[in-house]
């Protein structure tokens, strides 16, 4: 349970919001008239029984799958939504950019929904004026200040919908993955300023599914998961026990939550067990519209994508050694198979890859019923971001290149990076400086 303090700028006690779903709308009806008060709706818990704290001071990052409640509690804070049970606390005036739209009256001109905005948090016409010129220079959006927002860009909306909010001086400021709306550099700009208001005190909380930045800026992060509250700790501990999240290894977890250290993952004992079970690939995000093809003498029966400290997982740290496995069963004889993987981007492009031929690895000849168990280890240096891995077993056959059988964008890999360098991986370059000043 949550313990209020007046060192907490947000406290939250045990909140629950539960929301009605109606498999037809006559449903809403029935129940409504009902002489029985018979339900004829389910219950979903979009929270449950959540409870953290927020210090006066701090920057709390909040991460979670998709459907966690990560968006419902902001609501609930910022006072969007009431919640069904529970209560919280807020010390301090709150400035909020939840999703774009809100807030804003989109017949409005710019001009106009920043004084409107102002008006709502409690500010004087003459104190909108003297804020105007620091919001305005920081959305650098020109004239169309002067326009209905309705007709804004996304990038024009939440420029301003952000200058509005961070110029404001809020004692607390609350940020819901607007930011990834934005371009880079505005987006760079944008943490800029937040490094600049946390300085001064302002109390900063934020929604993201940018690892980095929850690395980089936050002080305390909180760990949601289908409407329940996980842990709150340490940033890197945190992203280590969402990464488990994303794997599908919430049963590994329930002997670390009281005390989870951040450097615990899945033992190589489990790792090793998970493999000749076949359940490497299970840990993973897979996916679900892959192409694989190949004559199928040998299969690829289990694959795993194994952070550091050994987790399967789709997320891995920059900088990080990791391995890729396949395991690899074999239909029929052949005489020198060949095992690959390859890494694209988005867009398809081939940006690294490897196989046993081009490293020179001393693979035997293989006969039916036999299985090869295949690792490549090596260093994470791709730029944070989203991948795509392949992998495949080939081999030659009378001088012809065959393919046994290939998974075509198998799973993707997620890079959490809290540096990144121009391009798409990282030289790790190491810098040294000497400055020599004038008249010394």
């Amino acid at each position: 349970m949550s313990v209020e303090s007046n060192n907490n700028a947000i406290t939250v006690n045990n909140v629950t919001k539960i929301y009605k779903l109606y498999e037809k709308p006559i449903d809403r009806l029935k129940e409504a008239l009902s002489p029985t008060h018979k339900n004829y709706h389910k219950d979903f818990y979009a929270l449950n029984g959540i409870s953290f704290d927020v210090k006066k001071g701090q920057t709390v990052g909040i991460i979670g799958t998709n459907g966690s409640g990560k968006s419902t509690i902001l609501k609930i804070i910022t006072g969007v939504l009431t919640p069904t049970a529970g209560d919280l606390k807020v010390r301090g005036v709150i400035s909020a950019l939840l999703e774009l739209g809100a807030g804003f009256n989109m017949d409005y001109t710019g001009i106009e929904n920043i004084y409107m905005n102002g008006t709502m948090m409690g500010f004087s016409r003459k104190e909108m004026d003297a804020k105007l010129d620091d919001i305005l220079e920081f959305a650098d959006i020109g004239d169309f200040v002067y326009q209905p927002v309705k007709t804004y860009s996304s990038g024009m909306f939440v420029r301003l919908a952000f200058a509005l909010a961070i110029n404001v001086e809020p004692e607390i400021l609350i940020v819901d993955e607007a930011l990834s709306v934005g371009d880079v550099f505005f987006q760079a700009k944008c943490y800029r300023r937040m490094d600049e208001i946390r300085q001064k005190g302002t109390t900063v909380l934020m929604v993201t599914h940018d690892m980095g930045a929850i690395i980089k800026y936050c002080d305390q992060v909180v760990v949601l998961n289908k409407g329940n509250f996980i842990a709150q700790g340490e940033p890197g501990k945190m992203v280590d026990l969402y990464k488990k999240i994303l794997a599908n290894q919430m049963d590994d977890l329930s002997e670390e939550l009281n005390d989870f250290s951040g450097e615990q993952a899945v033992s190589r004992k489990e790792v090793q067990a998970a493999e000749h079970k076949g359940l490497m690939k299970e840990k993973l995000t897979v996916n679900p519209a892959r192409t694989e093809y190949g004559d199928k003498k040998a299969e690829i029966v289990d694959f795993g994508l194994l952070d550091e400290r050994g987790n399967v997982t789709n997320l891995l740290l920059k900088g990080e050694y990791f391995s890729i496995k396949e395991r690899i069963h074999f239909h029929g004889e052949i005489e020198a198979p060949i095992f690959t993987y390859t890494i694209k981007d988005k867009r398809g492009a081939d940006l690294t890859g490897t196989n046993t031929m081009y490293e020179a690895s001393d693979v035997k000849a293989v006969k039916k019923g036999d299985e090869y168990e295949v690792e490549f280890k090596q260093k994470m240096t791709l730029q944070g971001g989203e991948y795509l891995l392949s992998m495949s077993c080939t081999g030659f056959e009378g001088g012809e290149h065959v393919v046994y059988h290939r998974l075509y964008d198998i799973v993707n890999i997620t890079v959490i990076s809290n540096k990144n360098t121009v391009g798409v991986y990282d030289m790790e370059p190491e810098v040294s400086l000497k400055l020599s000043r004038a008249g010394e």
